[in-house]
Parts: C-alpha cells; structure tokens; sequence
C-alpha cells in the first residue's frame, strides 16, 4: 500500500526557516541557541554551588518559557583521517610521514573499540503573536479582493509583523545569551543553514555528524 507523501509532513510544525528565525505553522517563531558545557567535576564544591545557584537564579528570571534540547551522536572520525592523508601526501620527511600513518593507525583502531560521542545544548526560544481565528480569516477574505497593488501593500505589511515579531525574539535572545554568559556558558545564535543542519539530523539519525561547531 502506497504512502501519502503529504502525510509525514504534515507532523513537521515548521513552515519556513527565515533569516536564522524558525516560523510555525501556526504563525509563531522560534530561535535556537548553541551553548557549550560546564564540566562541574573540575570544580570546587563552592565552584559548583555557586554555579548551580547561579544558574537557577537565570531560569526564575525568565518570564518567557524554553525548551533545552541536547543532541548526542557519535564522533565520525573519517574526515579527521581523510585530513591527515592530504598532510601525508605533502610532506617531504620521511619520519614524519611515519609517525602519521602510525598516529593515523592508532585513531583508526582507538574510534573502533571505544565508542567517542560528542553532545550538542540547544535552547530553543519561542515567541508566539496570538491572533483570533475569525480576524485572520477576515483579513485573508478581503486580501483576496485585492488588485495586484493593494496585494504588494498585504505583502509589505506581512513582513514588516514579521520583522516586528522577530525583533521581540531577538531580546528574548538577548536576555537568554546574556543569562548563560553570567553562568560561564558560552553561546551562538545558530543561522538558517545551522538549523537546517540540526533538523536534517533530528530527522535522519543515522547520518554522520555535521559540522555544528561553537566558535
């Protein structure tokens, strides 16, 4: 029996990614923020203490809620090993030559008997306009009467409340990076290509890691 195409999307919310800004279905945005790690056991115990309170106090602040997402996949060493083989083929030394191929066998049977993971902290911060139903259908009744100058004027204004919108979620993403920086945790805003890259992993797991880094 056949599958219906338009059915798997159907349970994806996303509409578009603009501009680095993630736009639902239902009208609302979403941004995502990469964030590092705090290894907590190298600190001190009044370190860690304070740095759990700290970050406690960052969440009671928020008036706006989160979601944090942590993606763990494992480390693909081949590109590392397909780089060591293009520095092989340039060098003139012949010990050095040795010493990486012996160094390239290591990697090679280390990566095989343990499995190297790597995790990736996404805060996904949400900004949701409310409109009525009924209104939105009025507009989109009228819209349709429209000549095609008045339909470029609709058109103007749609991205202007999306720019509106968007800057809202902007300082929402202030307050969240300025949140983690207080807490020593160090971010990014992801761009358009960096989300499709997250969302390519989310839906296909069996694929490689990507190149997600936080600079």
């Amino acid at each position: 029996m056949a599958l219906n195409a338009k059915a798997t999307q159907e349970f994806v919310p996303i509409k578009e990614i603009r501009d680095g800004i993630i736009v639902l279905k239902d009208g609302g945005l979403r941004a995502i923020v990469l964030a590092n790690s705090i290894n907590l056991s190298l600190k001190s115990s009044d370190e860690q203490r304070a740095t759990i309170f700290q970050f406690q106090s960052f969440l009671n602040t928020l008036d706006f809620p989160v979601q944090i997402s942590v993606q763990s996949r494992k480390l693909d060493i081949r590109p590392y090993l397909l780089l060591l083989e293009d520095r092989i083929k340039v060098q003139n030394e012949p010990l050095l030559k040795l010493q990486t191929k012996e160094y390239m066998e290591f990697i090679r049977n280390f990566t095989e008997t343990v499995s190297i993971m790597t995790k990736n902290f996404f805060v996904v911060i949400p900004y949701t306009h409310t409109i009525l139903k009924s209104d939105s259908a009025i507009f989109t009744k009228i819209s349709g009467i429209f000549n095609k100058k008045n339909r470029e004027e609709v058109k103007m204004a749609k991205q202007e409340d999306f720019e509106e919108k968007r800057s809202q979620l902007e300082q929402r993403v202030d307050v969240i990076q300025q949140g983690l920086g207080r807490c020593g945790i160090k971010s990014v805003e992801l761009g358009t290509e960096e989300i499709v890259e997250v969302f390519y992993k989310v839906f296909n797991p069996g694929e490689v890691e990507g190149k997600i880094r936080l600079e």
